[in-house]
């Protein structure tokens, strides 16, 4: 994998399968919502373990400007950007392309 800030045009969207713990300050609609059995509030995810806020029909975050605070403090093609992608590939990940916006 190259190096550089354009690998993030070529994203795989690795984060939307991260399990994204919610905070008391998010304000994230019901309906992307889920709970875990420990009782935690975490972004709900689909049968394939994608979070349930990807617009499938564009690929992109629909509620980008919603979003939850540690979806906004991720760093793209940071060091743990790069290192959960890598390790994504490494297990055949099926590179799907992300648009946010």
């Amino acid at each position: 994998m190259s190096g550089g800030p354009s690998d993030c045009n070529r994203c795989d969207a690795v984060c939307c399968r991260l399990t994204v713990v919610l905070q008391s300050g998010d304000d994230v609609p019901a309906r992307f919502t889920d709970v875990t059995e420990a009782g935690l509030s975490v972004m709900a995810r689909d049968d394939e373990g994608w979070c349930v806020a990807i617009d499938a029909g564009r690929m992109c975050c629909s509620i980008y400007e919603s979003r939850p605070d540690v979806c906004r403090r991720f760093a793209m093609d940071g060091p743990y950007c790069r290192e959960i992608r890598a390790d994504y590939l490494d297990r055949g990940g099926r590179g799907i392309p992300l648009v946010m916006y």
